[in-house]
């Protein structure tokens, strides 16, 4: 009976701030019961910093607290004890806690894989714009070309980790708060969808993480972890920028009582800059532009410490003028997302949500008419394809979890994602009669409707194992069922209706994949940690592999109804080592063996003018090293560095042998870049960071020059970024950054040659308010 009385639960309340006093929401709290039969009992932090959470133990609990940008908190505390307080200090690099990796709250250094997360500190001390430009200080990172998003069609923004299958549709499954952030259609990332003002933290998981997200995560996740909305909250971010270059973020949020709302968003417009070289520019030639805007809603609500709900929704629109005359892109997308997460009566966590999507894609293809005796070079274009792509998107998640005892965490979940999206082209020839130059006329002649529905579903089960305080071992398996069905190629000649040869329906294509992988990481002492994986992966082609072709300068690719699945196994082996708290040294060794990679390959080449076609490329293998180092010199200063040294080659293609050997395009051998910080806020921010790039080949036989070069391949290069920032006051910052500061010219592509970002330079004000 006084065991019973003494076991009666009681309420442990507390508040959880940084050093400066600051509260931190969404913090996880775990209380762990002394003795082994104890258990976790878990909660997180409301917008106003407190938890609340019922216990059942009596004598002293471990109160643990892990949140993102601050080391983990261990704290004794006596049940029944009055209001806790804790002070969370900021964590080094391993004590960052990441929920991406294995779909649960972690310390980075307790996780058996190559994990980077960029901080809200280390975001702001970039003088980038656009989300792809701050990643890129990640060696491992990489869009299909070398080119920013700023000036590059938004189907060639695919994102690549490792150099793992490099194209216009991503090996990558980026995410924002968890939500699929892909485009639905074609894979491909809008880079200038994410509000950069308000990002918490970017976390980058490099190798294959199918086991636990199927499509998509054949080569990583990227999830980027938008600010949660805070008390009564303002910040105003205008800057402007050479090239005529205006943008504004803001991000304005309140919390009253159990709900937060908050609403962040971004305006930008340029002038542009010009993207094929200055040799062989023409009349045709302009400046690569773009115009966007992207504002989106968040609710939170939390009607008790156990049960968490949210609600998203966005709109983007964007335009592109696409460095030649006529050739645009404009995007309008509307997206939503709604879930719940729920912490059960035995302890255990559930979540589920729903995410939708509807997005209009407009995009013109202009060819350029050939050079002769009579027409100068890149003088004269005529509209080849006016081509639309409506898609609709749904999908949803729900996962389980529970710890059981103090060693094990078990999880299992299943997920789905539907599409369904046609390209809608009118095809146009060249009209007879005189050529004015700069443009031929064109006459429709073409109506060509291609598309099809996209289904998937897969189900996962994970395990993480603590067997000795040294060692743990994480054990996960995928099964994912894929369908494309309702796939057509309406074609119709104009103006006659009549259906061309290519006039069909495509056939159904399914397909089972199985994604394991088994981990282990071993604590040598408290200042090295060992790991290492093994896994597969898998990706199945896009709707816009399958079905939409497209143009580049000369080069056209057609889509591939046939395409197969890529299929991956790969494995790591990685150490890390932290000399003293302040420094850490990692490196990772990886090799990935990839069946069936879809890749470009050339069918004829007349001339300039290219045909290629989407294919699965036989086998291929990407292996490499990658090290990175952070050091922390007291308060003020940090310094980091980074370098990949990556070998991705075709091993065979029994269609054609003679690519077996060749390096796969736009994977360069070395990778590298270097920062460094200083803060203190009474006197100013400074950063200063170098990335360099060694020469990589643009084409799959690995055989085309960029003019002035004796050496096949786009010649190496390294740019220098540099921003200053200084407070004016409690509320108010200036800030001043510059990319490529010395105006380094780079080479992105040939046919024709094109260059990339030249210096850029903004500045402007961050004015934040915070009321009580």
């Amino acid at each position: 009976m006084i065991a019973a009385m003494l076991l009666i639960a009681t309420t442990l309340t507390g508040v959880v701030h940084d050093v400066s006093g600051a509260v931190v929401p969404g913090a996880t709290v775990v209380v762990r019961a002394a003795g082994p039969g104890g258990g976790d009992q878990r909660t997180t932090t409301g917008p106003d910093g407190r938890f609340a959470i019922d216990i059942s133990a009596s004598g002293d609990v471990t109160v643990i607290v892990r949140a993102n940008g601050f080391a983990d908190k261990e704290q004794r505390v006596r049940a029944g004890a009055p209001d806790v307080d804790i002070v969370l200090g900021p964590a080094m690099l391993l004590e960052s806690v990441t929920v991406t990796a294995t779909r649960t709250e972690q310390r980075l250094g307790d996780i058996p894989a190559s994990v980077s997360v960029l901080r809200a500190d280390e975001i702001r001390h970039s003088p980038a714009v656009v989300a792809d430009d701050v990643l890129r200080q990640i060696p491992t990172f990489s869009l299909f070309r070398r080119t920013s998003s700023l000036s590059s069609h938004p189907t060639a923004q695919g994102v690549s980790l490792r150099g793992i299958g490099p194209s216009g549709v991503s090996r990558t499954l980026v995410l924002i708060d968890g939500v699929p952030f892909n485009d639905p259609f074609g894979g491909w990332v809008y880079w200038t969808r994410v509000p950069l003002e308000s990002v918490d933290r970017i976390e980058v998981v490099d190798g294959s993480t199918s086991s636990l997200y199927g499509n998509y995560a054949l080569g990583g996740v990227i999830n980027i972890v938008s600010s949660r909305p805070t008390r009564r909250t303002i910040e105003f971010k205008p800057q402007y920028g050479n090239h005529h270059s205006p943008k504004l973020d803001f991000f304005g949020s309140d919390v009253w009582g159990k709900l937060g709302a908050a609403v962040e968003g971004s305006v930008f417009d340029t002038d542009g800059f010009p993207i094929v070289a200055a040799s062989e520019r023409g009349i045709i030639d302009n400046n690569a532009t773009v115009t966007f805007k992207n504002v989106n809603v968040k609710l939170d609500y939390r009607p008790t410490d156990r049960v968490q709900a949210f609600f998203r929704t966005g709109y983007f629109s964007e335009k592109r003028g696409n460095g030649k005359i006529l050739e645009v892109n404009d995007t309008q997308w509307t997206s939503a997302s709604g879930g719940v997460r729920i912490r059960m009566p035995d302890e255990s966590d559930l979540q589920a949500s729903l995410f939708g999507d509807v997005e209009h894609f407009h995009s013109t293809f202009l060819a350029v008419i050939a050079p002769s005796p009579v027409v100068v070079a890149r003088s004269i274009v005529r509209l080849t394809v006016d081509q639309h792509v409506p898609t609709d998107a749904l999908g949803g998640m729900v996962q389980w979890s529970k710890a059981i005892g103090s060693r094990q965490y078990f999880s299992a979940g299943t997920d789905w994602h539907w599409v369904d999206g046609d390209s809608q082209e009118d095809a146009y020839s060249a009209a007879p009669g005189a050529i004015v130059p700069p443009i031929q006329q064109a006459i429709l002649t073409v109506k060509r409707v291609s598309g099809g529905t996209q289904r998937s579903a897969g189900a996962f089960v994970q395990d993480i194992i603590t067997p000795l305080p040294t060692l743990t071992l994480t054990l996960s398996a995928r099964v994912d069922r894929w369908r494309n069905y309702d796939a057509h190629n309406l074609e119709n000649n104009y103006p006659s209706g009549t259906p061309t040869a290519n006039n069909k329906l495509l056939p159904d294509r399914s397909d089972t994949v199985v994604s394991p992988r088994v981990a282990a990481l071993y604590h040598v002492s408290s200042r090295v940690n060992v790991w290492g994986d093994l896994g597969a992966g898998f990706r199945a082609p896009t709707l816009n592999e399958l079905y939409r072709s497209f143009s580049v300068g000369t080069v056209r690719t057609l889509a591939n109804e046939r395409l197969g699945p890529e299929r991956l196994v790969g494995g790591e082996a990685g150490v890390s080592v932290a000399p003293a708290r302040n420094l850490t040294v990692r490196t990772t060794w990886f090799d990935n063996r990839v069946k069936n990679p879809v890749s470009n390959v050339t069918l004829t080449t007349v001339g300039a003018n290219v045909t290629q076609q989407r294919q699965n490329l036989g086998r291929t293998r990407i292996w490499g090293i990658q090290s990175d180092v952070e050091y922390r010199l007291g308060s003020s200063w940090r310094f980091a560095g980074g370098y990949l040294f990556d070998q991705a080659t075709v091993r065979e293609f029994a269609a054609n042998p003679g690519l077996a050997g060749k390096f796969l395009p736009q994977v360069p051998t070395h990778r590298g870049s270097m920062q460094a910080a200083y803060s203190n806020a009474k006197y100013a921010s400074l950063a200063l960071s170098v990335q360099f790039l060694g020469t990589q080949f643009d084409d799959d036989q690995n055989s085309r020059v960029v003019p002035g070069f004796s050496q096949p391949g786009l010649p190496k290069y390294a740019l220098v970024d540099f921003t200053a920032s200084r407070a004016m006051g409690r509320n108010l910052e200036i800030f001043l950054g510059v990319q490529n500061l010395f105006n380094r010219e780079y080479f992105v592509g040939t046919l024709p040659t094109t260059i990339g970002s030249p210096r850029l330079v903004n500045g402007g004000f961050r004015l934040r308010l915070v009321g009580r």
